[in-house]
């Protein structure tokens, strides 16, 4: 079995023989991270709801490692659990767990609630569901571990139009930073928590729209370059920029969502024809 080496340094979790989840795992940023951690010689727990992709997932991988396929609806709390009991039993430990599994966007203001459910129950229970049915066995096993989940820009900016899907990204935010600060304060815990926020990818949300790559758009490989290197570092935000957007706009656009409470200006002033003129200028200070 050929292994591809990276050269960068990695979290101890990302270590040969132990185990990695991944929800979502069928497809774009997902499937990037399972391939790169079987490239680290992990053992593989692919997680998605469509059968069909989740097979060729696992086909693909487990030329290069032990892979257990699992079709399981995240949102479902007790189908996670028995996730739980599949694993342990089969692989005896879990190294990393990935909440990666998500719906895309749509989900407007007044959008009809099954859309809203849909959208908070794979989004954002899902996480919730991953984190409480994973992380208690997790730190018990007293070994180097890590916990993602996969965020979004969309959840911190919140920009108009796609409320239910920034509702439940800004759930995932909180959730995971409520982990973070529960992990560092669990007497001997070695498991840590990340929040991965990815820019503009070319991932099946976006062939919806673009049939091939846009010059903006990073490959979901380069996502997982960046969740390696700042997990490797000991980051908690793991906030990658793309072709279009760099990280010092990124920042900005973050600092001046959040300025909106502290200047008292209208929320989601950005987007507000009273404020363009000053966001502008802002962006080129």
């Amino acid at each position: 079995m050929l292994v591809k080496e990276h050269a960068m340094p990695s979290h101890p979790a990302i270590a040969k023989n132990r185990v990695a989840i991944v929800t979502g795992a069928a497809s774009g940023i997902g499937l990037a991270a399972a391939e790169r951690f079987a490239d680290a010689g992990m053992k593989l727990v692919l997680v998605d709801l469509d059968r069909d992709a989740l097979r060729t997932a696992a086909g693909m991988l487990d030329q290069k490692t032990d892979v257990l396929p699992v079709v399981c609806d995240v949102g479902n709390r007790a189908a996670v659990e028995a996730l739980v009991g599949q694993v342990y039993d089969r692989f005896g430990d879990v190294a990393i767990l990935m909440n990666n599994a998500g719906r895309e966007g749509g989900g407007q203001l007044f959008a009809e609630h099954a859309r809203w459910q849909a959208i908070l129950q794979t989004n954002l229970w899902g996480v919730i569901n991953g984190i409480q049915a994973f992380a208690p066995r997790m730190i018990a096993q007293g070994t180097a571990g890590a916990i993602i989940s996969t965020g979004s820009k969309q959840g911190i900016t919140c920009p108009p139009g796609d409320t239910a899907y920034n509702v439940s990204k800004a759930g995932v935010k909180v959730a995971t930073e409520a982990l973070a600060h529960e992990l560092r304060n669990t007497e001997g815990c070695k498991v840590s928590a990340h929040l991965l926020i990815p820019g503009f990818t070319f991932t099946g949300f976006t062939r919806v729209k673009h049939q091939e790559k846009p010059d903006g758009a990073w490959l979901p490989e380069q996502v997982i370059d960046k969740l390696v290197e700042g997990m490797a570092k000991g980051d908690f935000y793991i906030l990658c920029p793309d072709n279009d957007v760099t990280a010092e706009m990124d920042r900005k656009r973050i600092t001046w969502a959040a300025q909106d409470i502290t200047e008292n200006r209208p929320p989601l002033s950005r987007w507000h024809p009273d404020y363009e003129d000053a966001f502008e200028r802002f962006m080129k200070e």
